[in-house]
């Protein structure tokens, strides 16, 4: 049986698994699944409608599947969907989907550290081992793929994708998609070369990195328009698994991917 702390607040319709705490003042309703091991502590709010993993841990104040902030929401069922060892710090809100948006569900992959203060918007999809950092705001069908991290105080507009392992500057503003591997920063946003470092800590080999880097190079920096670039990139590189993924994202954006930022500027990677 879960263990529940007599001042918590939990609905007896949740479902909490044997090896769920509840600590003081937390505030459970009904609809609501919570795997073994996760940690609803004091004073978070689990509304109805929520599924969490397993192993998670939920802080004080967060606050999680709340109603869209969305004036075509007319209160229709819709989900948070939380993964396994998910950590949601202090004071973040994660808020349900939509049925007008066709997805019905805000996601939140496993091994995802959301920091405190982020908002994740409705149908929001944040994929595995991704870092949100304290007071980013990503705003509704937003789409961050597996592995990225959006540095504090980034707000990123609603429809935009950013690519796995992509790391995105803090306190910027992100309007067109943000390409996979890149490293984008400045305001205006920019690419400015690739993710070097996050890549060396992932275990990317320095072959797959001059891979990466020489793809940018003819997307960015040899005068291509973007359909040119692709063209050759098709033609001059091998199949492999970055060279698809980064033709794949240009090929999908529908906002658009980032500009490149000037590399002889100083401060430039």
């Amino acid at each position: 049986m879960a263990t529940i702390h007599p001042l918590a607040t939990v609905h007896p319709g949740a479902k909490l698994a044997d090896s769920v705490e509840v600590g003081p003042y937390a505030y459970i309703e009904e609809n609501v699944e919570i795997g073994e091991g996760t940690k609803i502590l004091p004073h978070a709010t689990i509304f109805s409608y929520v599924k969490i993993g397993r192993d998670c841990n939920i802080f004080p104040g967060a606050v999680v599947g709340a109603i869209p902030q969305d004036l075509k929401f007319d209160g229709e069922v819709t989900w948070v969907e939380i993964g396994d060892r998910v950590n949601i710090r202090e004071c973040a809100t994660i808020n349900r989907g939509t049925k007008a948006s066709g997805k019905g569900v805000t996601r939140v992959g496993d091994d995802t550290l959301i920091m405190s203060y982020v908002h994740v918007a409705h149908d929001c999809n944040v994929g595995k081992h991704c870092i949100l950092v304290s007071f980013v705001g990503i705003a509704g069908e937003t789409d961050i793929d597996d592995w990225a991290i959006i540095g504090g105080g980034t707000k990123v507009h609603q429809f935009s994708k950013i690519g796995t392992h992509a790391m995105v500057g803090g306190g910027t503003t992100v309007v067109k998609d943000v390409p996979p591997y890149s490293l984008c920063g400045r305001s205006p946003l920019v690419f400015a070369g690739i993710n070097l470092v996050g890549l060396r800590r992932r275990g990317f080999d320095s072959d797959v990195i001059r891979t990466i880097k020489d793809i940018y190079d003819v997307l960015y920096y040899q005068g291509y328009n973007f359909s040119d670039a692709v063209a050759r990139i098709e033609q001059g590189f091998l199949p492999s698994e970055e060279r698809d993924t980064i033709l794949s994202f240009v090929a999908s954006s529908k906002r658009g991917i980032v500009r490149a930022g000037d590399p002889h500027e100083k401060g430039f990677e």
